[in-house]
């Protein structure tokens, strides 16, 4: 079974993370997957729109998987990660620095967390259903939330709301995600990827150029290219840390992380 669905009917495509045994964690193979279905939604002129979501009820995305991924990012050697063509896929596969700008709809069912909000940040309408659940949890495990969160989530939200998500690695409900802003609606489960392609129908009854350049004049307009250097930069440090080996360690060992602050 294949880690990334792909269906394409009229102009949207919809593309669903399909590790539901694993709360759609992105390993490799789904970063490498993700990253293939961005491009084809880019490149393919017949595509309009496209709505991504995860497979099940329990999880959008929890983010980069802990037992594989994150563990190989932390054991690397800094200037590797740098030249990593996996490195670089994983950036793509969240929609970080990468030029995509036929609109994104994201259809969130369940935990939207770490790598899994990296990637809502960068959608552009937001339907969840009432039992999702948001939080940046790499702080949590001593990582950095360097897939474009500390750029994006800033402007999206009010700075001391994205501070109080960014630093605590709280939780929170859909109607409060709603409220501040970092979701367009909350609705039944059954009636979410209704909602959502409800949303791409719309979009697509309009000019399909205009609404592509509308996008591009507003990521442009954020000039968000300095501020992910400046991240890249603050992730290499964190994720060479000891404390960034521990987080992971201790997770799969089921017992509390003893940080070092080093």
């Amino acid at each position: 079974m294949p880690a990334v669905l792909f269906e394409k009917k009229d102009h949207v495509a919809t593309v669903t993370m399909n590790r539901r045994e694993a709360l759609n964690a992105m390993d490799d193979e789904m970063m490498d997957q993700l990253c293939d279905a961005w491009v084809n939604v880019r490149d393919d002129r017949d595509i309009w729109v496209a709505i991504i979501t995860g497979a099940g009820k329990t999880a959008f995305s929890v983010g980069g998987d802990l037992k594989t991924f994150l563990p190989k990012i932390t054991e690397s050697d800094l200037r590797d990660l740098q030249t990593d063509p996996q490195a670089a896929k994983s950036l793509v596969a969240v929609l970080r620095g990468f030029e995509l700008y036929k609109p994104v709809i994201a259809a969130i069912n369940g935990f939207c967390l770490g790598g899994g909000l990296e990637m809502l940040l960068g959608t552009d309408i937001r339907v969840a259903s009432e039992n999702a659940r948001f939080a940046v949890m790499e702080p949590t495990w001593a990582l950095f939330p360097g897939g474009g969160t500390t750029v994006r989530m800033p402007r999206q939200v009010s700075y001391c709301r994205a501070m109080e998500l960014l630093l605590t690695a709280n939780q929170i409900t859909a109607q409060e995600a709603c409220e501040i802003g970092l979701i367009n609606r909350v609705v039944p489960f059954d009636q979410l990827m209704p909602t959502a392609m409800s949303y791409a129908e719309k979009i697509c009854s309009n000019g399909p150029l205009a609404v592509q350049a509308i996008k591009e004049s507003v990521l442009r307009g954020l000039a968000l290219d300095a501020a992910y250097s400046i991240e890249r930069l603050m992730s290499m440090m964190i994720f060479g840390t000891e404390d960034a080996r521990e987080g992971p360690k201790a997770f799969m060992e089921k017992r509390p992380p003893q940080w070092k602050a080093r």
